[in-house]
């Protein structure tokens, strides 16, 4: 069963509420907190206080993505509005004791890799992931176009997954829509993160249910 994470980062925050009701009420699986911080992407969102406003409102899981400098500073206060918690291999974190962390603390772990990284570097980390993000963009900004790439280091994580006996969702994020949900379905991707083309839909639950469909 495919898992839908939008991203809120496309959504307006003066509504933002009546958004996540929609998205509930249209199926979604999970919603997608995309924090930046203005060092390791060049853009800001929000932190914990925003996340922990949603959270009183959302009854779906949050899936927090931490685009942030050395996220391990900040584990704990995030873990406490968080169900699943990810931070990037490349933001200059001890990786293992960070994942084992996250865990500690109740959340599922996610580890994140930019279109930079190759999957194989992240392969020992791997026994420490409830999931795996392959960025299919540049992570700062919402609205980029896919880049395939990202099919084939979905595919080499999905096949290392199953080597390894390992139960892990892998998720895919940036530039999702028709065109490119089967594509990543078909490489492995079992979470897909999808942000303006869900939100720019005037029947959400329909898109939604399209995607599911595939």
């Amino acid at each position: 069963m495919i898992k839908i994470s939008p991203s809120v980062l496309t959504s307006d925050f003066l509504t933002l509420k009546s958004d996540i009701e929609k998205l509930e009420n249209a199926g979604v699986d999970m919603l997608h907190l995309d924090v930046m911080d203005g060092i390791f992407v060049p853009n800001i969102s929000f932190g914990v206080p925003v996340i922990n406003s949603i959270k009183k409102h959302s009854r779906i899981p949050l899936d927090v993505h931490l685009m942030i400098d050395r996220p391990h500073r900040y584990i704990k206060e995030f873990a406490a509005v968080s169900d699943y918690l990810g931070f990037h291999f490349e933001a200059g974190s001890p990786v293992k004791e960070t994942l084992c962390e996250i865990r500690e603390l109740g959340c599922k772990s996610c580890l994140t890799i930019k279109p930079c990284t190759e999957p194989q570097e992240i392969y020992e980390f791997l026994p420490y992931c409830d999931m795996v993000l392959v960025m299919s963009v540049e992570p700062g900004f919402g609205g980029q176009k896919f880049m395939p790439s990202a099919l084939t280091k979905l595919s080499l994580l999905r096949d290392e997954i199953a080597r390894q006996g390992l139960h892990i969702e892998l998720e895919v994020d940036g530039g999702i829509n028709a065109e490119t949900a089967p594509q990543a379905i078909a490489a492995g991707a079992t979470v897909l993160v999808a942000g303006n083309y869900i939100f720019s839909a005037e029947d959400m639950k329909g898109r939604v249910e399209q995607i599911k469909a595939l």
